[in-house]
C-alpha cells in the first residue's frame, strides 16, 4: 500500500512557475514508477508526464512538453513537477499517481494508488 500526498499548488499568473510535489509512504517508493495527472471542471483527468522508478525515463504530454519537467529523489520519497511559462490552460486539479507493474505509464488506469490532488490556477 502507498499513500501519496501533493502539495505545491496555488494561484499563479500567466508566465509564472509553481514545483508541485508529492511525498509518497512506504520503503519501496523506487520500484514505482510516478505519474502527474490533471483534471480541469468537466473534462477528463489528462496526463501530465512520467517517470520511471529509477527516475531514468520520462514522458510528457504534448501540451506541456518544453515546460514542465517531472523529476524524483527516491532518498525522501518524493516526485516534482516543475512547470514553467504556466497558460490559464493548466488550470486544473494535479493528482499523482503510483504503479508498480509499467516502465512508465500514460493511462490513468494503469496506475494503483494516487493522491488527493492540489489545485493549481493559473489567472491570465
Amino acid at each position: 500500500q502507498v499513500q501519496l500526498v501533493e502539495s505545491g499548488g496555488g494561484l499563479v499568473q500567466a508566465g509564472d512557475s509553481l514545483r508541485l510535489s508529492c511525498a509518497a509512504s512506504g520503503r519501496t517508493f523506487s520500484t514505482y514508477a510516478m505519474g502527474w495527472f490533471r483534471q480541469a471542471p468537466g473534462k477528463e483527468r489528462e496526463f501530465v508526464a512520467a517517470i520511471s522508478g529509477s527516475g531514468r525515463y520520462t514522458n510528457y504530454a504534448n501540451s506541456v512538453k518544453g515546460r514542465f519537467t517531472i523529476s524524483r529523489d527516491n532518498a525522501k520519497n518524493t516526485v516534482y513537477l516543475q512547470m514553467n511559462n504556466l497558460k490559464p490552460e493548466d488550470t486544473a486539479v494535479y493528482y499523482c499517481a503510483a504503479d508498480q507493474k509499467y516502465l512508465i505509464p500514460t493511462v490513468a488506469n494503469k496506475y494503483d494508488y494516487w493522491g488527493q490532488g492540489t489545485q493549481v490556477t493559473v489567472s491570465s
